[in-house]
């Protein structure tokens, strides 16, 4: 089962090449992957507030939005297809990350108050609420759900990617609006519901890829690749909900 999360999908090739077991002892384990996971999370959390407190949100907001979806891919793909265990990337990402989403979250809060800890609250109910429907066996990685969340969100990307570069070279908005105020079409409120649910979906993978992983005997070094893609989804599925929460309130 491939996971939707280009990060984890590269842990999912190493866990099938022959001769990689390790002892007991250095195995990874689920605790291994989710203190690293809250590690990089309190880190995003921190540089976050310092950004909010310390950084003007009208003059950076529109180069945090840009720069976030740009960083994120690039340290994403980079992580991922070269299977970097070296936590040091991954820090660098949590801490940049944290910066633009501290400045641009504040712009947000300023233009519709209460609107940051909706998402925030938002996005680890979904979390958890997808783990505890994983750990129930209420919900299965099956292939059939791999092929429509891993397209789902193949397709939410690429047109995210478009609709940014046509809004920065021309300003025009379509299925995503970076605007802070204005009117929203109905086509962008549907795009945002399915990046949400596909989002949400693509951590039941992840969970599966993880529970694999640590059953095939991993180094302990992988947890913090894995830790790095839960974190990448987080984020992207933070930014999905407070993007409709802004489309709500307007």
């Amino acid at each position: 089962m491939r996971s939707s999360n280009p990060v984890l999908n590269r842990v999912d090739e190493t866990t099938r090449l022959p001769g990689q077991g390790v002892g007991v002892a250095d195995a990874m384990t689920v605790d291994d992957v989710v203190v690293r996971t809250v590690g990089l999370l309190l880190l995003t959390g921190v540089t976050a507030l310092i950004s909010w407190i310390f950084v003007p949100p009208a003059v950076w907001a529109p180069f945090a939005l840009a720069g976030t979806a740009l960083a994120a891919i690039v340290l994403a793909l980079v992580i991922s297809l070269r299977a970097i265990t070296n936590p040091i990337p991954m820090i660098a990402y949590a801490v940049i990350e944290g910066l633009l989403l501290g400045v641009a979250s504040r712009a947000f809060e300023l233009v519709y108050p209460g609107i940051v800890a909706m998402a925030v609250a938002g996005t680890f109910g979904v979390f958890l609420g997808m783990a505890l429907l994983y750990r129930a066996r209420l919900i299965r990685a099956t292939p059939r759900l791999a092929r429509l969340v891993i397209g789902t969100l193949l397709g939410v990307v690429a047109i995210g990617l478009v609709n940014l570069v046509v809004y920065l070279v021309t300003g025009r908005q379509g299925l995503v609006v970076y605007s802070l105020t204005g009117e929203v079409g109905g086509w962008a409120y549907g795009f945002a519901i399915i990046a949400i649910i596909a989002g949400a979906f693509s951590f039941i993978l992840d969970f599966d890829l993880i529970e694999r992983s640590v059953r095939a005997g991993r180094p302990r070094r992988y947890a913090w690749l894995c830790a790095f893609g839960l974190l990448t989804g987080l984020v992207f599925l933070y930014w999905q909900l407070l993007r409709l929460l802004s489309y709500l309130r307007r």
